[in-house]
């Protein structure tokens, strides 16, 4: 089937491109290039460079697609904070962009949310009908993001899904993101620059493959139930596991430098995966140490 995946020129999207190639879908990318390249999306799957703030209705109806995976998102909280006017016109009013463009040629959205700025603090791994308390406009538009998603399921009588990812990590993830921890560690361990660490380390995150999540978001697109679905691992790592962890990958025995706590920085976010397991059928497989041990393997090698 026809498939089109916004911001599929991406880390996260240009994953889901390969899994949906890798079983004989037309999938078609839809990407402005400003966070994503080029060099990300795989032969065989067509470019339009386009910006979701625009609409896709042209596209849409060249295309035939009777899917769509909308990952395209401004994606940095601090970003958010910083410009909320501009964070909402992309994740909000562009997913609106989406949804109408869907609307018109009947087509099934697989959106990417996000858990921890949607859930805020949880004491044990968050579930899907936990309250939702977001503490940045990024969390907002998200969660503004899915009220639109369901009501535009209910109006057209579609089965949209909502995907609340964990923090991905995973090869060709940009270092300079917000949630880009591990490709941050990596990059400067290979480079021989000493990692930061912000406040004791002990805040936790549920840390998810990259290609586990790919596999989530294929299973939603199969499947015909719509709703809302965390995908993560379920298991909480410091960030001084974490960085253990591509400490020992990268052969290093570097000493990070712990820098001043980040105001506002969520202390644990990990997400309860249970619901995926039963109905989509999907859980992560990944282990932490395989998944960093394949994204260390894919750095581009200095020189």
């Amino acid at each position: 089937m026809a498939v089109i995946v916004t911001g599929g020129a991406g880390f996260i999207g240009s994953h889901v491109v390969e899994a949906l190639l890798e079983r004989g879908d037309e999938v078609h990318v839809v990407d402005d290039l400003s966070t994503g390249f080029r060099e990300n999306v795989p032969a065989g799957a067509p470019l339009h460079v386009h910006d979701i703030r625009e609409p896709l209705d042209e596209i849409v109806r060249e295309v035939d697609a009777r899917s769509i995976v909308h990952l395209a998102a401004q994606a940095d909280v601090r970003v958010s904070v910083e410009e909320p006017y501009r964070d909402a016109t992309i994740n909000v009013l562009g997913s609106v962009n989406v949804l109408e463009a869907a609307r018109l040629v009947g087509a099934r959205v697989v959106f990417a949310s996000t858990g921890g700025a949607i859930y805020g603090e949880c004491p044990r791994p968050a579930r899907e009908d936990d309250p939702c308390l977001p503490l940045s406009p990024y969390g907002a538009a998200k969660l503004a993001a899915e009220g639109y998603l369901g009501a535009f399921a209910r109006l057209n009588d579609v089965s949209h899904v909502a995907l609340r990812f964990g923090n991905v990590y995973g090869p060709r993830q940009n270092p300079h993101g917000e949630a880009g921890v591990v490709a941050i560690f990596l990059g400067r361990l290979q480079a021989g620059q000493q990692c930061r660490i912000f406040g004791d380390g002990s805040q936790s995150r549920d840390y998810v493959y990259a290609g586990d999540v790919a596999r989530a978001t294929v299973a939603a697109l199969d499947g015909d139930v719509g709703g809302v679905f965390n995908v993560g691992t379920g298991i909480a790592t410091t960030v001084l596991e974490l960085y253990d962890a591509c400490r020992l990958i990268a052969g290093s025995d570097a000493v990070a430098l712990h820098e001043a706590e980040r105001p506002g920085e969520l202390l644990r976010s990990v997400l309860d995966g249970e619901h995926a397991a039963a109905t989509l059928g999907f859980r992560a497989e990944t282990p932490l140490a395989a998944g960093v041990t394949a994204t260390w393997a894919a750095l581009p090698q200095p020189g």
